[in-house]
């Protein structure tokens, strides 16, 4: 029978289901050195925040197969530590969903009849009602930022309230909307249309002040803004001079750039409503992310795939070596796709060619995955969930393989939305051959200007000159065209980074049809 080790309290729910999967040994706050002194014991590790699982702890313990998070962050957790042990690293990340969209609900309520407030005046010894006039969310619009998993059960709540609801999210399918009813806009027309507007995005750097002060302007006077997701996406400063200007009617916040909050202006305002990051803390959460992690923890005990691992399995040695420089071929060409193209992604398809046809192909595609998405998410994307996670964001995954090619040993083409690029691997060093139907030859690292133009004299040097005034070398220079004065790329590698307001005077040179600022680095691979 398999043994568990229970490092941290977990609700008896938890516990029970465990019991069923083998022996469960339960020891709290215990200090790293007994725990690599007892780890060794154990088959399993469950955890929930308390207890870290450093790299010493991992290589301890010898019979160690599974570590569970009861929860959704494993920032306590050496992850690349398990993985190169083979140690799967479970978590539960959907057992406080509920939780969070109706705590969203609740602030959304308490900022549309002052709640807060006027239970505060009441206690006052207070009877003000014309001070709390509210408005009826009946008929109004919210706006959702982020329709994941939190997202999209919030929209759920505001249809049965009779809301019309739009949402922001640029890694959500059309149809996967159309399941919940909801229309997908820009994130400019959310923000002018909705009453309430409520974020569920993570904090990535794409998403970091996400809502500022520009884009705090363009919501109504009488709008409300909800944020349960994480502190630093609402710019908190811009956010209280709204507020305090009566730029925005009301806002409510269960999370904050730092917390606890300290002497923060917002709370000084009687039109914010604050709750101290309880968004998932329910007893009925509780239980269910000990229950969620408990059934990962039993399947890999058992032999079975878990749904919620944060790590890849091992593959065999001398098939990881194979494979290892064309998922990060995969992902770059991925990564170039996207940030050169944009747009919403509903179908990822792949065209496989050539030696590496004949292999294991998961690892490439959950590389092209993590291209994609991962710039929009908090989620570990790896080969093991990989395609979980687009499947749940309506991604249509497409997949062709041919044993030959003319031109090189293995080709690998990712394409989305009608445009193509294609990648092989030559001296063992990832280059992207083809964009449509120009062909380059770029190692994908690095900084590049990408346009699109007509090709005629004058486009180049001009382009050249601008940066040059600015100060922004330029390391290599590819041209090619469709035809004599027909259509023409170039691609420009530079050492320094492009700024938006350089760029906006690039694209007016004469001549220029599209021009795009890509930023790749190893990271990404």
């Amino acid at each position: 029978m398999a043994k568990i080790l229970v490092a941290d309290p977990l609700a008896e729910d938890g516990l029970e289901r465990l019991r069923r999967a083998g022996e469960v040994t339960i020891a709290s706050k215990l200090a790293e050195d007994e725990l690599i002194r007892r780890i060794p014991d154990f088959d399993a590790l469950v955890v929930r925040s308390e207890t870290r699982v450093t790299a010493p702890v991992i290589e301890a313990g010898s019979k160690l197969r599974v570590v569970g998070r009861a929860g959704v962050g494993v920032d306590n957790i050496d992850v690349p530590a398990a993985t190169r042990r083979g140690i799967l690293v479970v978590n539960a990340p959907r057992g406080n969903i509920i939780a969070a969209a109706e705590h969203t609900m609740a602030l959304l309520f308490a900022l549309a009849r002052w709640v807060p407030q006027a239970d505060a005046s009441v206690k006052r010894g207070e009877w003000t009602r014309q001070r709390f006039i509210g408005t009826e969310i009946r008929g109004k619009t919210l706006g959702v930022i982020g329709l994941g998993n939190v997202g999209s059960e919030v929209a759920k709540r505001a249809h049965g309230l009779e809301m019309d609801v739009i949402a922001f999210d640029p890694v959500v399918s059309v149809e996967r909307a159309e399941l919940f009813n909801v229309a997908l806009v820009g994130l400019d027309q959310l923000l002018e249309q909705a009453d309430f507007v409520t974020v569920h995005v993570p904090l990535v750097d794409s998403n970091r002040n996400l809502i500022g002060a520009a884009e705090l302007a363009r919501m109504k006077p009488t709008a409300r803004l909800v944020n349960t997701a994480r502190g630093g996406i609402v710019d908190e400063a811009a956010l209280h001079d709204a507020l305090k200007s009566g730029r925005l009617a009301a806002a409510a916040a269960d999370v904050f750039a730092s917390e606890p909050p300290g002497e923060n202006p917002l709370l000084a305002l009687p039109n914010f409503v604050a709750t101290p990051h309880i968004a998932a803390s329910t007893a009925e959460a509780q239980v269910s992310v000990a229950f969620d992690v408990a059934e990962e923890v039993a399947a890999v005990l058992a032999g079975d795939l878990p749904r919620f691992a944060v790590n890849a399995p091992a593959l065999p040695p001398e098939e990881l070596a194979y494979l290892r420089p064309f998922a990060e071929l995969t992902e770059r060409l991925a990564g170039l796709h996207a940030q050169l193209f944009g747009g919403r992604v509903s179908a990822i398809e792949f065209d496989f060619e050539g030696e590496v046809a004949e292999h294991d192909l998961n690892l490439l595609v959950a590389a092209a995955i993590k291209g994609v998405l991962q710039p929009y998410t908090e989620e570990r994307i790896n080969a093991v969930n990989a395609r979980l996670i687009a499947g749940s964001r309506g991604i249509k995954l497409v997949e062709r393989r041919s044993r030959s090619h003319s031109s090189y040993a293995s080709l690998v083409t990712v394409r989305m939305q009608d445009h193509e690029i294609a990648g092989t691997l030559l001296m063992g060093e990832p280059r992207a051959v083809r964009i449509d139907s120009f062909r380059v030859d770029l190692v994908p690292d690095g900084r590049f200007l990408v346009s699109r133009h007509d090709d005629r004299p004058g486009v180049v040097g001009k382009v050249g000159s601008i940066l040059g005034e600015h100060d922004v070398n330029i390391a290599s220079m590819q041209v090619g065209r469709d035809a004599p004065r027909g259509n023409a790329m170039m691609i420009l590698a530079v050492d320094d980074r492009v700024e938006p307001e350089l760029l906006d005077r690039l694209r007016e040179v004469d001549g220029m049809s599209d021009l795009r600022y890509v930023e790749l680095s190893h990271s990404n691979g």
